[in-house]
């Protein structure tokens, strides 16, 4: 009998799996495993939202297995050590698993390897599982990777991908593997109240019901932030519990500018991926320096903490946080206008918005938090290293009814119209009526204090 090992990590799902068809076809028996690694722990994953969603993945994984005949096999301790102990225990012959391209994923790699070849056993890593195109696949002449997304996305369109695969009838697991209790949703505190569910069987759902219902409207609709006619699926690529490869392939057999507006934003992932391969610095570094000269100070600190509860005075980019301290999540438009604010009318670092992002975003995916942040704060790939958004004509553009704005920022609720964005227009007695504070700074001094900090002017 024949026993090969399965490791997942930020590939929970079951369909379009690489990894799990090669150990499936291997052996006659099959150790799907998940460690519990403190590790990834101290690397930063450990915020509420995403343990929740890991926890409701799991579950949706172990269900997945159990329908099949098989059942998930959960273990907390050191990867490498927990994987070699699970080995040993099932006699099995080799190891499978996703490649994954940050620096911690590499060298957890690299320890299970050696770990595994010092016991005669053999690991194979899989491609292109959490990635569409894997880092380094597409390069430019003469560089390790792009720095310009419209290259890469012309490059990156035309690579041949493979099918997807189906998710395997039976998978047979060895009897008298231990498994330690899977975390739930119930045991992770602070989650946030309007989190979505997490798992395969939600995220399958979700994209099929996309595709039927907004796609279409996508390519036009994808910024209004009331409408919200994006596809949410942000968090289930962050987890695999979707197959980004099979989410390009569905789309475009769907068709349309809206399918390919999608797919577009799939490459966003990847491109960001391919230069955090090749630059992992630039988690915490800045890729292309401006030399700023941040604020600092007790005044800073003040801003970024009203900008952390949503009290700016700027209503768009308050509901924007409040939808993310609610739900966990937050509408792509939403992102750069309160980023932009932050570094660019508040003029503070961009690392401080990061790591607020970081801690309740459930798609906190390092690449694409930190790079993004970068683009925004014109330290990343932006070829407009110095635009600014302004959050009142953005807000006019993108939420014109005020609906988004209402929807989260309550105490404006009965303010008509667009008159919402601007609610410090209203006369002194009207204002009065409103909890809501004035705003943190005026426009043009912010605009003024930037051009300065970064030497424009």
């Amino acid at each position: 009998m024949t026993v090969s090992v399965v490791l997942f990590t930020s590939d929970l799902r079951l369909h379009d799996h690489p990894p799990l068809r090669a150990a499936v076809d291997a052996a006659d028996e099959v150790v799907p495993l998940f460690v519990r690694d403190p590790a990834v722990d101290r690397a930063g994953f450990a915020a509420p939202n995403r343990l929740a969603f890991l926890a409701d993945c799991l579950a949706d994984l172990d269900a997945g297995l159990r329908r099949r005949g098989g059942r998930l096999v959960v273990r907390a301790g050191d990867t490498a050590a927990e994987v070699c102990r699970a080995v040993r225990q099932s006699d099995a012959d080799e190891v499978h698993m996703a490649a994954d391209h940050s620096s911690f994923a590499r060298a957890r790699e690299e320890r299970l390897r050696d770990a595994l070849e010092a016991d005669g056993r053999r690991l194979y890593v899989h491609d292109a599982v959490t990635t569409v195109v894997p880092p380094g696949d597409v390069v430019p002449q003469g560089s390790d990777h792009f720095a310009v997304f419209t290259p890469y996305f012309r490059r990156w369109s035309g690579v041949p991908l493979r099918s997807p695969l189906a998710a395997p009838r039976a998978v047979r697991v060895p009897d008298g593997l231990r498994s330690d209790e899977p975390p739930s949703r119930a045991s992770v505190a602070d989650v946030s109240e309007g989190l979505a569910e997490g798992g395969e069987s939600a995220a399958r759902r979700r994209l099929g019901a996309w595709l039927s219902r907004h796609a279409d409207a996508y390519e036009t609709g994808h910024d209004d932030l009331a409408g919200d006619t994006t596809s949410r699926l942000s968090p289930y690529l962050h987890f695999g519990a979707l197959s980004a490869t099979e989410a390009v392939h569905r789309a475009r057999a769907r068709g349309g500018p809206g399918a390919e507006a999608f797919v577009r934003q799939l490459c966003w992932r990847d491109f960001h991926r391919q230069m955090l391969a090749v630059r992992p610095a630039i988690a915490t570094e800045d890729y292309r320096p401006r030399h700023d000269r941040w604020r600092r100070g007790a005044a800073a600190e003040a801003d970024l903490r009203a900008w952390r509860e949503g009290r700016t005075g700027y209503p768009v980019v308050d509901a924007a946080l409040r939808q993310l301290a609610h739900e966990g999540w937050m509408h792509n438009r939403g992102r750069l206008l309160t980023a932009s604010f932050l570094t660019k009318t508040l003029y503070l670092d961009w690392r401080e918005g990061a790591r607020h992002f970081l801690s309740l975003l459930v798609d906190g995916d390092l690449a694409n938090n930190q790079l993004n942040w970068q683009w925004v704060a014109g330290t990343g790939a932006d070829s407009r290293p110095n635009k600014v958004l302004n959050p009142v004509a953005q807000g006019r553009r993108y939420d014109p009814d005020g609906a988004y704005v209402r929807r989260w920022v309550p105490e404006l609720a009965a303010l008509p119209g667009a008159s919402v964005h601007e609610p410090w227009r209203l006369k002194d007695r009207d204002r009065a009526a409103y909890d809501y504070p004035e705003p943190l700074v005026a426009l043009a001094e912010g605009a003024a204090r930037f051009r300065h900090g970064r030497g424009l002017e």
